[in-house]
């Protein structure tokens, strides 16, 4: 039995399936019984009113069915994946609008022969039954330079007449006025062009991507295209014009790709001089999973604009703001620096403190293989080049900066360094670990002070990292030796080296320990027990940074 190409049930019910998921989820919408017919569950709100019916093949959601509300469309008919509504249907929705009280029926069509003709089809039978219904047809593909008799087919762009003419008929437009508009409107969307990346190269016009080139140069290709008064299908753009854009994931693209080619779109846009008053960006009519992108331009007065900005309930439809995008400052100052923190003095302790950090920047470097070779076994194997990073930017701290007297001045400052440079969450980790012990070093330097302040950047980790001793991390290292550091509080001047001694011994025994613990917490979590039996990068770090300080202290190797 071949695996399933598709998450459904059954080919042959997947649209019906469908349908039933899109209706059953939403509060606002109806099935039409023995129809593929989406309408509103409120289709008494239509009394008096033009209403509006659009549709065509599924697989392209989410139109149709995604654009029905109050202020866009009525109800949608949808044919098999691919495949034209069937006139039957058709009709139906049309006399369901009918028998609700509309006034009236736009049909709005997507250019393929099968829509024409099906949909056409069922206006004409309607219309011998007394129904006042009209027919638009969207044709809004530039892809050909001189299209064929067929013509230019109906693409995203028909969203964008969905919206227009539904707010027209809110407002109570009769149906020849809003045909009348419609078709002027039709006027300033002569614009659409599909780019198609891999893995589905698919040839649109005369344009393919055999290789996946950069989203500038995809959306110059296309706009110049679009643009170009060479092709018959061109849309006359020149600077100073308002546009409306929109940004069309065909289905398979991520989110990011399609934020990368809409800040790609209006920056080039704009460099043409084009003023972009309103973007859309995401799935609006989709084609599957096809790999790819279609970009969506309507010339724009204040009137198209008062209309593209009417509310609707229509779930698909994006919640914009009414704001112009070109023009608009979006980039925001950061807040100043705290400059209290980069006033520094030297005191009889900086020496000493810069002696240590030289000696611990020193160690990290000389063991930046190491604890990579370490990490390859649980992680991603950076361990070495993330320490080695932050060493790198203490040294360079240090070759332009004085080391301030007040040892909680220059973990507040390491803390900054660390989490810029250093990165990811061990950066965030070590950043805690000194932010928090800098505070209960601001006012006071001696051993016990320093045990305190060891003790509660290790509660910080702890608390923030959500890992304890025993999970297999730094902190098997770090624990047992703040243990030992806490005698500092008690102990005789005399003492101070023989327990900071004990401290780095713990540390190192903590760090060996970490072979035969099952990760509990952090990357090596994820990697099967069996695997993992060096010990934990962190920790062995950890243990040479507190020996790299107690022989910089003068303590013996």
């Amino acid at each position: 039995m071949e695996p399933r190409q598709k998450l459904v049930n059954s080919v042959d019910r997947c649209v019906d399936e469908a349908l039933e998921g899109i209706v059953s989820s939403s509060g606002c919408l109806s099935l039409l019984r023995g129809h593929r017919v989406v309408v509103r569950a409120d289709l008494e709100a239509l009394r008096g009113r033009v209403a509006l019916l659009s549709g065509g093949g599924s697989g392209h959601e989410p139109a149709h069915a995604g654009y029905i509300g109050s202020g866009m469309l009525s109800a949608a008919v949808a044919g098999g994946v691919f495949a034209s509504p069937p006139p039957a249907s058709v009709l139906a929705a049309i006399l369901s609008l009918r028998d609700a009280g509309a006034l009236g029926v736009l049909v709005i069509v997507k250019n393929y022969t099968g829509d024409r003709l099906n949909f056409g089809l069922a206006a004409e039978q309607a219309r011998n039954r007394g129904v006042a219904v009209e027919m638009v047809i969207v044709a809004d593909d530039c892809a050909f330079d001189q299209p064929s008799k067929a013509g230019r087919r109906g693409l995203c762009g028909t969203v964008f007449v969905h919206k227009l003419a539904g707010a027209l008929a809110e407002e109570g437009c009769p149906l020849d006025e809003i045909v009348s508009k419609v078709l002027w409107v039709s006027a300033y969307l002569p614009a659409v062009f599909q780019a198609v990346c891999p893995p589905l190269t698919c040839l649109l016009g005369r344009w393919s991507w055999d290789w996946v080139t950069s989203a500038d140069q995809v959306v110059k290709t296309m706009v110049d295209h679009m643009t170009n008064p060479a092709s018959q299908s061109h849309l006359s753009l020149k600077s100073g014009d308002s546009v409306v854009l929109c940004v069309n994931n065909l289905g398979a693209l991520s989110c990011l790709e399609i934020a990368v080619v809409t800040s790609s779109a209006i920056h080039y846009l704009e460099g043409r001089g084009v003023r972009v008053a309103r973007a859309m960006s995401g799935s609006f009519m989709t084609s599957l999973e096809m790999a790819g992108v279609s970009l969506s331009l309507m010339r724009a007065d204040q009137e198209i604009l008062r209309l593209f900005d009417a509310k609707t309930t229509a779930p698909a439809w994006p919640n914009l703001s009414t704001v112009c995008i070109s023009g608009r400052s979006y980039i925001l100052d950061p807040p100043a620096k705290d400059m209290q923190e980069t006033s520094h003095t030297e005191g009889p302790l900086s020496g000493v403190m810069r002696k240590a950090l030289e000696a611990v920047c020193s160690a990290l470097l000389q063991r930046q293989e190491e604890l990579n070779s370490l990490d390859r076994a649980s992680g991603d194997g950076d361990c070495g080049n993330t320490h080695a990073q932050a060493a790198k930017a203490i040294q360079e701290w240090l070759q332009s900066h004085l080391v301030p007297g007040c040892p909680g001045q220059l973990l507040s400052t390491l803390a900054g360094l660390v989490q810029e440079r250093m990165g990811g969450s061990s950066g965030a980790l070590y950043s805690l670990f000194l932010t928090a012990a800098a505070a209960l070093l601001k006012d006071r330097s001696d051993p016990a002070a320093w045990a305190n302040a060891m003790h509660a950047g290790t509660d910080a980790m702890r608390w923030y990292g959500g890992a304890d001793p025993g999970d297999r991390t730094m902190l098997d290292a770090l624990c047992p030796a703040v243990e030992e550091l806490r005698r500092l509080t008690t102990s005789p001047p005399g003492g101070h080296m023989a327990i900071l001694q004990a401290a780095v011994e713990k540390a190192e025994l903590g760090a060996e320990s970490t072979r035969d613990l099952t990760a509990r917490a952090g990357r090596a979590s994820y990697i099967a027990t069996v695997r993992v039996t060096l010990p934990d990068p962190g920790a062995v770090a950890i243990a040479g940074i507190l020996r790299a300080v107690f022989e910089a202290l003068g303590g013996q190797k």
